[in-house]
């Protein structure tokens, strides 16, 4: 038996999953409130084993993991630019990840086009008209015919382009070389340049990792070209946009819309962010992945790993050289 705590589980979801039975000969301690104080999540992790993440909601410095006697193995799904791993690996302490290019995920890829949708419709603000006892107060614009520009052409911005081509929309694509060979592959446009990207695309979607190539990849010039009727959508990582940019951009009015899902500081609390504030954003709090299949696919492969390492054949290994410093 090992002792797994859960951290960041803000719906209370883990314990309702099938997969949860795969935790039945362990303790688990679930976290539903967040925190990042150090004081406050040593005294939490003081007697765990095996620590749960869900995607990037905590970070996992080394001011922390110093301070964590019994931990054995850090098991989590896809990206872990939060974790220290050589801090890990100081200590003895494993990283499991699958790292594995699987399937892309369609639940943000579904996200995506719903706030799409709910933008280019002015869907929150007309319902928060007619709560208000008014009726059609603006009139939103259609996506057919019109150009959808994918950046960065992965697994998926290819998803999100094709339901683009669904729609009816004339798809674009800006990404590195190899990506923009597929692209074409596939069937769709490469943009002439960057440049011509902002200025010709009415919807462009944000489709790739945050990495230090790619932070403030997005710059206030680009923003600067869109058309005052465009919509930016980034349901991939705030930092990919240049700090303050969008709104400042919003706010000039090129471009004339913005639909977020993610922001520099998660869970956002403060009520009067810019992107709260503006009448022509659509926010949702990161919910890209937040749905019950992704979380079964998430929470299953992440318990298998804790019961391979309880086995004492652990896999998804990220820092091997830790299993010599913790026999």
């Amino acid at each position: 038996m090992m002792n797994i705590t859960i951290l960041d589980d803000y719906t209370d979801t883990a314990r309702t999953l099938a997969c949860f039975a795969k935790t039945a000969s362990h303790k688990v301690t679930i976290w539903n409130d967040h925190t990042k104080d150090v004081d406050a999540l040593a005294e939490r992790l003081k007697d765990t084993e095996a620590l749960v993440l869900i995607r990037e909601r905590t970070p996992i410095r080394a001011a922390l993991i110093e301070r964590l006697p019994n931990m054995k193995l850090l098991s989590v799904r896809g990206d872990y630019p939060h974790i220290d791993v050589d801090a890990l690996t100081r200590r003895g302490i494993l990283l499991c990840s699958n790292q594995s290019p699987g399937l892309p995920s369609h639940a943000t890829a579904e996200l995506c086009w719903g706030i799409i949708i709910a933008a280019m419709r002015r869907i929150p603000q007309q319902m928060a008209q007619l709560k208000a006892g008014n009726w059609q107060t603006q009139v939103g614009f259609g996506m057919r015919g019109k150009t959808l520009g994918v950046y960065g052409y992965g697994k998926i911005g290819s998803v999100v382009a094709g339901y683009g081509k669904a729609f009816g929309m004339k798809v674009l694509v800006w990404s590195r070389e190899g990506s923009l060979a597929q692209a074409r592959a596939d069937g769709y446009s490469a943009a002439r340049s960057k440049e011509a990207f902002f200025e010709d695309s009415d919807i462009i979607t944000l489709q790739m990792r945050l990495r230090e190539g790619t932070r403030g990849i997005v710059t206030a010039a680009d923003l600067a070209r869109m058309k005052p009727t465009a919509l930016m959508v980034n349901t991939s990582r705030a930092g990919l946009i240049a700090p303050d940019a969008l709104v400042e951009a919003l706010r000039a009015g090129r471009p004339g819309m913005a639909a977020v899902d993610v922001f520099d500081e998660e869970p956002l609390r403060n009520t009067q962010d810019p992107l709260l504030t503006l009448d022509n954003v659509v926010c949702t709090p990161h919910l890209g992945y937040v749905e019950f299949d992704s979380y079964e696919h998430l929470f299953g492969g992440v318990f298998d790993q804790i019961n391979a390492f309880a086995s004492g054949k652990p896999y998804n290994v990220v820092n091997p050289e830790a299993q010599a410093k913790s026999v």
